[in-house]
């Protein structure tokens, strides 16, 4: 069955390694929606063409157009996730897009919006939720339970049976052992190793054999 045509929201970094997945997918892309490509009257982006704002996906029928969010995802910035449901309540669709690189396994559940870039492995009987990226070399081992809206940074690595919650981000090389939950609005520095459990809307950074400290400033995490 053949995919309806792209639109991709967004012109930044972000957006330059979706719009690779899209074109290695083989999508038809109708072009770029962006606030200040559109504020600066550019008709093109990269070889596509600058539709406008974001505004300018009504144009389109929810069921004729899916869309890719080019939107990155950092700690304490809910962009990504707004841009999200102000679409999806207007019954637009997200592309979920997976790298030909990257290896699957079996019973592998996908969200609606997942991004699976470059290099990235996820082992068998794991559930990814809406929205979430898992960037270029990560790996999610067997059972892994990954909520909506996470980002899983390049290079970083969850062992078997980890649970990781909603809105979470778990920076580049991070390491989490086997059986680990991370509860809803965490935030694992780069480079961390995580060896127990942590609490929603805690943030670890380094080696953490010790409970993490909660954080002062995660109001817009869920």
């Amino acid at each position: 069955m053949t995919n309806p045509p792209a639109i991709l929201l967004g012109a930044g970094g972000h957006a330059k390694v979706v719009l690779d997945l899209l074109r290695d997918a083989g999508f038809e892309i109708l072009g770029v929606c962006d606030p200040q490509l559109a504020s600066e009257h550019s008709d093109e982006w990269l070889g596509l063409p600058v539709l406008g704002d974001d505004s300018a996906v009504d144009r389109y029928a929810p069921d004729a157009v899916l869309l890719a969010n080019g939107l990155g995802s950092l700690p304490g910035n809910s962009l990504r996730r707004r841009v999200n449901d102000k679409f999806t309540r207007k019954g637009y669709c997200f592309a979920t897009l997976i790298h030909s690189s990257a290896i699957i396994g079996s019973d592998v559940r996908l969200g609606s919006g997942t991004q699976i870039m470059a290099g990235v492995i996820v082992q068998a009987a794991t559930l990814i939720g809406d929205d979430t990226i898992l960037n270029t070399g990560a790996r999610v081992d067997h059972d892994g339970e990954i909520g909506d809206h996470v980002h899983i940074a390049p290079g970083a690595v969850l062992s078997g049976n980890v649970s990781v919650g909603n809105s979470c981000h778990i920076g580049p090389g991070a390491t989490v052992i086997q059986g680990v939950e991370i509860g809803a609005g965490a935030i694992i520095g780069a480079g961390t190793v995580v060896l127990s459990n942590v609490p929603p809307r805690h943030k670890v950074l380094g080696a953490a054999p010790n409970p993490p400290s909660a954080m002062s400033s995660m109001g817009e995490h869920e």
